[in-house]
């Protein structure tokens, strides 16, 4: 699945794109993709607004339009994203530019909506197990309330710190990998940021949220920014589905330090990757530097109100 570099790798790419262009139709040729609601309200929304940017929020991209209106596109586990030209002839949606490295996947047999816009370009999504979703908001405050109740700090914004991450984390006895998979905490890690980030930190995936002190929540902050940040300079990682706007693919899975690294060595001490699976998810890390914490922090207790015994 897409996490926040990924998707944001695809926001840039957008932006000079979509701003100030006029979407001229909008083709919804899948209608699980806006379920529960009907793809011709989506149609009749969209179609006629002017794009006036293009923001993410955790995993969700965001079209802006200048009526104050929004559409948020989360791509999950094979959306993609692809622009070319309105050329309906073509079996395969175009490329841009000369000849790729790599060949994008999404064919137009998953073709899943198609937006045609004022310049006759086209953006696609691509969507090979069709969890990919769309919502129509009519106004900011609408959007505002629906990611907030989806999804906790961003944080590439300055907002996540040790201290934050305490406040969050210090009642939370789901291991720690789980824990980071959980958008209401921080918003856009996957499963592959979250053993990058736990392995920066050297902290192991097992062990209860709830057992970090101060000093691992510092340590925590700075291994997930730090991941994100190199996922993001890298374009993204494309060990699956992922492709950018131009169908090519992300350089992340050149920098990993664990993910996917099963019996390497380590490259902070002697110890060899491990493969272990926590919440159904394959999570890879280094048992000889990432500290297994088993307990929970004791917390202060409550003194019985002092008074004569009746």
């Amino acid at each position: 699945m897409p996490e926040l570099p990924e998707v944001e790798t695809i926001r840039l790419q957008l932006v000079p794109v979509l701003t100030g262009r006029r979407i001229e139709q909008l083709e919804i040729l899948d209608e699980r993709w806006t379920r529960p609601v009907d793809p011709d309200e989506v149609e009749t929304a969209v179609e006629g607004a002017t794009v006036s940017g293009v923001e993410r929020r955790g995993k969700y991209l965001l079209i802006e339009f200048e009526d104050g209106s929004s559409l948020s596109i989360h791509l999950r586990m094979t959306g993609n994203l692809l622009v070319g030209s309105s050329r309906e002839e073509e079996d395969v949606p175009p490329r841009l530019g000369g000849n790729r490295l790599y060949e994008p996947t999404p064919e137009l047999t998953h073709l899943r909506a198609r937006f045609t816009l004022d310049d006759s370009s086209t953006l696609l999504f691509c969507d090979v197990r069709r969890f990919g979703h769309a919502v129509h908001f009519a106004d900011r405050d609408s959007r505002t309330r629906y990611l907030d109740d989806r999804l906790g700090i961003e944080p590439l914004d300055g907002d996540l710190t040790g201290e934050k991450l305490f406040e969050i984390s210090r009642d939370r006895r789901t291991p720690l990998k789980s824990f980071l998979l959980d958008q209401h905490g921080v918003a856009g890690i996957g499963n592959i940021y979250a053993d990058e980030a736990l392995h920066r930190a050297g902290l192991h995936p097992l062990s209860p949220a709830a057992s970090m002190r101060p000093e691992h929540c510092d340590a925590l902050a700075e291994g997930i920014v730090d991941a994100l940040r190199l996922g993001l300079d890298n374009g993204g990682a494309s060990i699956d589905d992922y492709r950018n706007l131009a169908g090519e693919k992300g350089e992340m899975q050149d920098e990993f330090l664990v993910h996917t690294r099963e019996g390497e060595g380590c490259p902070r001490c002697e110890g060899e990757v491990s493969r272990i699976v926590v919440a159904g998810r394959s999570t890879y890390y280094c048992g000889g530097c990432q500290k297994r914490l088993r307990r929970s922090p004791r917390r202060p207790r409550k003194r019985r109100p002092v008074g004569r015994a009746t």
